[in-house]
């Protein structure tokens, strides 16, 4: 029950008291926005780029990716850079982050923003795990740790000394307490446990990762977030059957409202004092899944998920 109260809550959230209009010049900062060619990803990098930032729009498509690039430099004046990122396949990951790499030394701001939900129980990433988990974990979890140098490089040469990490999760996470490793996957477990399930967990594992990025490197300035961004008009719903988006749609907000609480964490100066925090709709501090405090999981899951891609 009482996780349903908790999706329930943010999913009601009382009007903002932040919006676009209070963020800061963000010249000379780099940054790159996952999924930023449509929805909440695509809103968050029109933000970013007219308040100046030098934003890469990675995605797996180059051509919704130009689109977008083309849609923003029309809004903003300000023009986006294409990264070809395929987060449900490793060694994309790999050859995406050694790209940025070879471009730019320093990274302020990473929005892993990007996801999928709900899709056909058959869908599995490249290297054969689940689609869901793969992409939105796992995938992740491998582009920041192989930009963790430009990061570590951005915080030094930042002001405030700090590089932030923001991990898009969602109020999803309240629906599980614990991970199935059995189920990253393809497994007879992983198919009884089915789709619905399989997306929360995945959101379960965003916070749990977050937080465990948190602990590692708050000490070497990367403060690293996890938030819901709210229930939203996007087409992240596009798998689900449609008596329940019929259901969700009674609830869902403009999409530009979900770029709000990654913008606060990434950009705001109060931002720089949310380290391991869970943030919820719009732009608050929120009170997340017990069990996403579970220290021991969450390493649990770290050192699951660096086997996964040493030797890649």
């Amino acid at each position: 029950m009482g996780s349903t109260v908790s999706v329930m809550k943010e999913g009601l959230p009382p009007k903002s008291t932040y919006s676009v209009n209070d963020i800061p010049d963000l010249t000379g900062k780099v940054m790159i926005v996952t999924g930023a060619n449509t929805g909440v990803g695509k809103e968050t990098a029109k933000a970013l780029l007219s308040y100046n930032a030098k934003v890469y729009i990675a995605a797996r498509s180059q051509e919704k990716a130009e689109a977008a690039i083309k849609d923003l430099k029309e809004e903003t004046g300000k023009e986006g850079i294409f990264l070809k990122l395929d987060l449900s396949d490793l060694r994309s990951v790999k050859t995406s982050a050694e790209e940025f790499l070879s471009k730019e030394t320093e990274l302020h701001v990473l929005f892993n923003n990007a996801g999928v939900m709900a899709p056909p129980i058959e869908q599995l990433t490249a290297q054969g795990y689940d689609l869901q988990f793969g992409t939105n974990v796992l995938g992740h979890f491998y582009f920041t740790k192989l930009l963790l140098p430009a990061l570590l490089a951005g915080a030094k040469a930042s002001p405030d000394g700090k590089a932030r990490v923001v991990n898009t999760s969602s109020s999803g996470s309240h629906l599980v307490n614990n991970l199935k490793f059995n189920t990253f996957k393809d497994t007879p477990a992983r198919k009884r446990f089915g789709t619905y399930n399989l997306y929360s967990q995945s959101k379960f594992g965003n916070v749990l990762f977050s937080n465990e990025l948190a602990r590692r490197y708050n000490d070497q300035g990367i403060v690293s977030t996890s938030l819901n961004p709210g229930n939203l008009q996007s087409d992240l719903q596009r798998h689900l059957s449609p008596i329940l988006m019929f259901f969700v749609g009674l609830l869902l907000y403009p999409v530009e409202y979900g770029a709000l609480t990654q913008l606060w964490s990434g950009t705001s100066p109060e931002g720089t004092e949310l380290n391991g925090k869970y943030l919820i709709p719009w732009a608050r501090i929120g009170k997340p899944n017990p069990a996403t405090n579970d220290e021991k999981l969450a390493r649990d899951l770290w050192t699951w998920m660096e086997e996964q891609v040493e030797n890649l």
